[in-house]
């Protein structure tokens, strides 16, 4: 048997290959993998589905090395890329799936459905004369029958309160921005709030946006909020960091078997080199949010403020393939600006025990408490300009620790989320009283200061709970758990009636992270 195929034929990955020097020889590990995959599709007893075979081969081989090397189809490829290029092509509505109905939340601003007239609480029951209401079909196959290159038509049936039979509107798909900032706003005078939910191709531009804003506002100082935050793009994260440091400072530097150092410096021309910063991580903090968090700690720019982050310091080059797949491949790792790695210890193909690190914390009590932290003096490092200790081995370790709070989420908090039950009652809620919370509740300000969440929709939400067989153990966890549960409901609601900025206004006041950094800010001025 002989392999025939030259270069040519190949996808670019292969004549990437070849200008590496990678060995093509009769004897290389590389000839004997095409053999052996030759031999399988043509020899084999039974049929073979040779892209799945080849598919699994290569996710194989990538779970033998670090836990962020990966392979996505060209399906998942599609939809990580439209998730940090900034947009897809769609018709422009956020929505719920509702007793087997698509509702929408609030149709994109200016988007496409807005502007043939779909409204916040409209119900979508066909696409295109198929009916996607009362029927089984799973939330991806919906998602599926919206989506489309931008300028082609939908046609959507429409049901909505009030209005008798079904309306039909025609819509031309766009595309539809991502944000990738969850919100921002002043949170007390001269003190301005910015979350980044992750760090996409639009994210520095959302950010200069959301400071031109704040600063005009009187903003002086700074919380920078990166709870949650997986990452994304390098240069995203080291363009906003590059907006809090001097001149030559350093951001960030890589490392790899095959690939030289190299530095990511600031270039002076930022526009927030004044003014007090803090900066929110927790145990999901990770990737390009270390990176920003390790460059303004190590600089000494400003304070750190949580719990120790999630420790993603692998950087992954992609590799695209001709059918529109790609391998994410660890190239090399991050350092902050005093030397420390931020990747977190593995053991090469161990995922399970990588996954589990984080519940491994929560046992080991470190989550609520700093003092189960034990570094080595060899994971000792000092900050750039004040030289203040800072330690390795994996995260950014907060200069000021915020245990979790356990009484905020009760065990039957979290049971009534995991199963649906409050958002479920929550879209009800908004969807019977829409048109009565928008007449009594004009500003948002209005809505902060007088609403209140009415007995009914908790007794609901607690009725539903028992069907399921979800109650409180005893009184005391009922009451544990009314006040965050009603601080969340209104947060949700004002999600539904304006956006995520009013939602983090409102679910912000829970939060003790929030709470220190108000207080550092405060004595430190």
């Amino acid at each position: 048997m002989t392999l025939a195929l030259g270069l040519s034929m190949l996808c670019p990955v292969a004549v990437q290959a070849q200008r590496m020097q990678i060995n093509f020889g009769p004897n290389s590990p590389l000839r004997k993998l095409q053999i052996a995959e030759m031999a399988i599709s043509n020899l084999y007893v039974d049929s073979v589905n040779e892209q799945k075979l080849v598919e699994d081969g290569i996710r194989g081989m990538l779970e033998k090395l670090d836990p962020h090397s990966s392979y996505s189809s060209a399906k998942e490829a599609k939809a990580l890329s439209e998730s940090l290029n900034g947009s897809f092509e769609g018709i422009g509505v956020q929505f719920n799936i509702q007793a087997d109905t698509l509702l929408v939340i609030q149709p994109v601003s200016k988007g496409p459905s807005e502007k043939v007239g779909i409204m916040a609480g409209d119900r979508i029951v066909s696409v295109n004369d198929t009916a996607i209401a009362g029927v089984k079909m799973p939330q991806e196959e919906i998602m599926k029958r919206l989506r489309g290159p931008k300028g082609t038509h939908v046609k959507l049936g429409v049901v909505r309160r009030g209005i008798a039979g079904t309306l039909f509107f025609d819509v031309v798909r766009d595309k539809i921005p991502v944000k990738t900032l969850d919100a921002f706003y002043m949170i007390k005078p001269h003190v301005g709030y910015i979350r980044i939910g992750s760090f996409g191709a639009t994210t520095y531009d959302e950010f200069m946006a959301a400071v031109k804003t704040l600063k005009g506002q009187g903003m002086k100082d700074l919380i920078l909020d990166l709870e949650e935050n997986g990452g994304g793009y390098l240069n995203a994260a080291v363009d906003i960091a590059n907006e809090f440091l001097k001149k030559n400072d350093l951001i960030v530097y890589t490392i790899g078997r095959r690939v030289p150092r190299e530095e990511y410096r600031a270039k002076g021309n930022g526009q927030l080199l004044d003014g007090k910063v803090i900066v929110l991580v927790n145990e999901f903090t990770a990737s390009a949010a270390e990176i920003v968090t390790g460059a303004i700690q190590d600089q000494d720019r400003g304070k750190v403020v949580g719990r120790r982050s999630f420790g993603k310091g692998l950087v992954q080059r992609p590799i695209p393939f001709a059918d529109g797949s790609m391998m994410r491949l660890t190239i090399a790792h991050y350092y902050t600006p005093s030397g420390r790695c931020i990747q977190k210890p593995y053991k090469k193909g161990d995922l399970k025990d990588y996954e589990m690190e984080l519940d491994d914390r929560y046992k080991h009590g470190e989550l609520y408490s700093a003092d189960s932290i034990h570094f080595a003096d060899s994971l000792k490092f000092y900050t750039l300009r004040k030289h203040r200790t800072v330690y390795g081995g994996g995260g950014i370790m907060p200069d000021y620790f915020v245990p979790l709070d356990t009484t905020l989420y009760t065990r039957l908090h979290r049971q009534l989320m995991a199963k649906g039950i409050v958002i479920k009652h929550n879209l009800k809620y908004v969807d019977d009283n829409r048109k009565e919370l928008k007449r009594r509740y004009q500003l948002f300000s209005d809505f902060l200061q007088h609403y209140t969440v009415p007995q009914t929709l908790i007794d609901s939400i607690l009725a539903d709970g028992k069907k399921q067989k979800i109650e409180p153990k005893d009184n005391k966890e009922l009451q544990q758990t009314l006040p965050y549960l009603k601080t969340q409901l209104k947060a949700l609601v004002a999600r539904d009636l304006w956006d995520m900025n009013e939602y983090f206004q409102i679910i912000n006041e829970k939060n003790k992270i929030i709470s220190k950094a108000l207080q550092i800010i405060s004595k430190e001025q």
